[in-house]
């Protein structure tokens, strides 16, 4: 097997699946903006390179066989920075791409980074590289995230939401990327079961301690309490929410048990196992 590389290595995702890659024992190539940030790991060597810069990227997947490629962050330039980073992986040579994805990805999908999603994963197949697209429903690592004071609140409605821990998709990638056999496949990854969002609260509550409620807001209503953010900003929540409330992000799969042997943690369990996630509630 050749090389691994590794994008997003200093990130959340990313630094996980360097970690496990490194724990077994694989060669791998980490590929980062600020090596003073890159995890030092064994087997692991480092190359600087952004999406942006094409030709450094190109460099740095000489010799690549397989590239995990992290997306980049949400922005209103982040589909030039998705085509940069392909046709550097094309012109490096490397054979296949595992990508992270999103749920429900599609031109028509109601989130709106969903469909940048969609296009990244044509980008790849189309030029001539062997995709893994691991479309992933929300990360329950968000989720303390999206508490305001003691609320959480969006344009969700009654919808459902197959939380997945990061954790649980970094299992996922390492098999994909070491396993030839999950190329040129398309995956749904899902936490066990869907909830909405009164009873991820009610969960996020009961571990915290701290009482969190949910408020479903009108889709007015989330825009005005956005204003002064920029348009692709405010588009990108409100669709992450507007997705929950469509049922695009309730779809739950068994690809994470069926591919590692072992079921994804529950919101619940996520949350128990990864206290750093929610200390800020705490606080």
């Amino acid at each position: 097997m050749g090389i691994i590389a590794v994008t997003g290595a200093t990130g959340q995702l990313g630094s996980r699946v360097a970690r496990m890659l490194a724990d077994r024992g694989v060669p791998q190539r980490l590929v980062v903006r600020d090596p003073s940030r890159a995890p030092e790991l064994d087997g692991a060597e480092v190359a600087v390179a952004s999406f942006e810069d094409e030709s450094a990227l190109r460099t740095a997947l000489s010799g690549v066989d397989t590239l995990f490629l992290v997306s980049a962050h949400e922005s209103a330039d982040r589909m030039p920075e998705h085509r940069s980073a392909v046709r550097a992986a094309v012109a490096a040579g490397v054979d296949r791409v595992v990508y992270t994805s999103f749920m429900g990805a599609s031109p028509l999908a109601t989130f709106t980074f969903a469909r940048e999603h969609s296009q990244t994963e044509r980008l790849i197949a189309e030029s001539g590289l062997r995709l893994t697209a691991l479309r992933n429903s929300l990360y329950a690592d968000m989720l303390p995230l999206f508490v305001d004071g003691d609320v959480i609140r969006g344009p969700a409605g009654q919808g459902r939401v197959a939380w997945v821990a990061r954790h649980d998709v970094a299992r996922l990638a390492v098999e994909a990327l070491l396993d030839p056999a999950h190329a040129d496949r398309v995956y749904d990854v899902s936490g066990p079961e869907p909830v909405d969002l009164h009873e991820s609260a009610r969960i996020l509550s009961e571990v915290t301690g701290r009482e969190i409620g949910y408020v479903a807001e009108t889709d007015e209503e989330a825009r005005a309490s956005r204003a002064g953010s920029e348009p692709w900003q405010i588009d990108g929540w409100a669709g992450s929410y507007k997705a929950v409330a469509t049922g695009e992000t309730s779809v739950t799969s068994h690809t994470i048990e069926h591919v590692t042997g072992r079921r994804p943690w529950t919101l619940e369990e996520f949350l128990r196992s990864e206290p750093e996630s929610w200390s800020h509630l705490a606080a």
